[in-house]
């Protein structure tokens, strides 16, 4: 399969103003010397040559980089804002803005060294930068299951443009304790393209499936009363919290979410478009 390293025009999508603007961030953000990689839809357009028309940017910085960003795209005259504390702050000039991700919205994945590896260079509105790597960038959407949105096509269009480069053993230390979700995407690749099975590495899906085994013979019953559906969507889920008397699999150490955290991101679903 071959590999895309060109990134698509944005100039296409944006309009003039937001062009400039989001160039105008990023040549700030290189200029601070301030690590960042673009991630969205940009990335997964050079990793798979599949593009998507957008409408927006996404940065992925350090959380503790994020208010030294914040202040410095303020001193531009530009306005930040902290909707999410545990992922996701925001850089806006008129309609336009830029997201600055620095974890995953459920909580499991914050951006830490590990990100900063392996990352592919592009130049972005005449900007060079670097992207997420492709392990990263599986990793996020592996986890985004909501109604409106799934990712599972972008997982099964890496799958298919990077199969036999991937990172696998850092891949399931990525995916540590969640690894049922990594080879549900792998289950459905095969689904998918079903030529391209022996692709992915024979002794990956072994150790998954042998974990699978052992784990249906030893039920785990510490966890018998959690859903960790909320994992995957934010409100698919909610009736087994709320009503069905299963604890929050967000609130059981495997993330950095806190209750709090949880009923900010729960209450800003009422305000989101719906499908």
């Amino acid at each position: 399969m071959p590999r895309h390293a060109t990134a698509p025009a944005l100039d296409d999508d944006l309009g003039p103003a937001a062009a400039d603007f989001y160039r105008a961030v990023l040549q700030a953000l290189v200029a601070a010397r301030i690590p960042f990689l673009v991630g969205g839809a940009m990335a997964h357009a050079c990793h798979t040559g599949v593009h998507r028309p957008t409408k927006d940017l996404d940065l992925f910085i350090r959380k503790a980089d994020c208010a030294r960003i914040a202040q410095r795209l303020q001193a531009q005259g530009w306005r930040t804002e902290l909707p999410y504390p545990h992922w996701l702050a925001k850089v806006h000039r008129g309609p336009a803005f830029i997201d600055l991700i620095f974890g995953t919205g459920n909580g499991l994945t914050p951006v830490d060294a590990a990100w900063f590896r392996r990352n592919r260079r592009i130049t972005l509105l005449g900007v060079p930068v670097r992207i997420v790597n492709m392990e990263d960038s599986l990793l996020t959407k592996a986890f985004i299951m909501e109604r409106e949105r799934y990712d599972g096509g972008d997982i099964a269009h890496l799958l298919l443009a990077h199969a036999e480069r991937l990172d696998w053993p850092g891949l399931l230390e990525r995916f540590g304790p969640h690894w049922r979700v990594l080879l549900a995407h792998l289950s459905l690749f095969g689904f998918i393209y079903p030529g391209e099975r022996q692709r992915i590495p024979a002794w990956v899906l072994a150790e998954l499936v042998e974990r699978l085994a052992r784990e249906g013979q030893a039920p785990n019953a510490e966890r018998a009363l959690v859903c960790d559906g909320t994992l995957l969507s934010r409100a698919q889920y909610l009736h087994d919290v709320q009503q069905l008397g299963y604890r929050d699999g967000r609130l059981m150490g495997a993330g950095s979410m806190t209750a709090e955290d949880v009923a900010i991101w729960t209450a800003a679903i009422a305000s989101e478009p719906r499908a």
